[in-house]
Formats: structure tokens, sequence, C-alpha cells
């Protein structure tokens, strides 16, 4: 009798390891990204908020990004 091996790449809904909390981020601490920035920026003038300070960190950044886009309803 074969033991069949668990195969994650068959599964119907598999986690997914893309997404991780920012806080849990190796890098997060490095300042952010020139696409983070922009993007932030941009979701900043829509939102009608002042643009974002420039020493934000990878993780401040995504964690604002989060936040400005559920509240104009682009999640």
């Amino acid at each position: 009798m074969t033991e069949q091996l668990h195969n994650p790449k068959l599964d119907e809904h598999p986690g997914s390891n893309t997404e991780k909390n920012p806080e849990d981020w190796v890098s997060g601490d490095d300042p952010m990204t020139g696409a983070q920035g922009s993007y932030l920026t941009t979701l900043c003038e829509e939102a009608g908020q002042a643009p974002p300070p420039a020493d934000l960190s990878k993780a401040e950044a995504s964690k604002r990004i989060d936040m400005i886009k559920a509240n104009l309803g682009l999640d």
C-alpha cells in the first residue's frame, strides 16, 4: 500500500503566501519605494488628502495605501 503525498498545488483554494502583514516584512523599515510614493500621492489626491511625507517606510506606505483604498472603495 503506497501512501499518497499531499500536493498543495492541487488544492481548490490554496492559502496565499503573497500577502503578508507589513509588520512582518523583513524590509518593512526600509524607505518606501518610488512606486509606493507615486501611487500613494495619486491616492491622496483622489481622496482630497495632503500628500504623504517623504520619509515613510515601506510598511507605513503600504498601510496608508490600504487605508485610503478602503476609504475610496477601491478594494
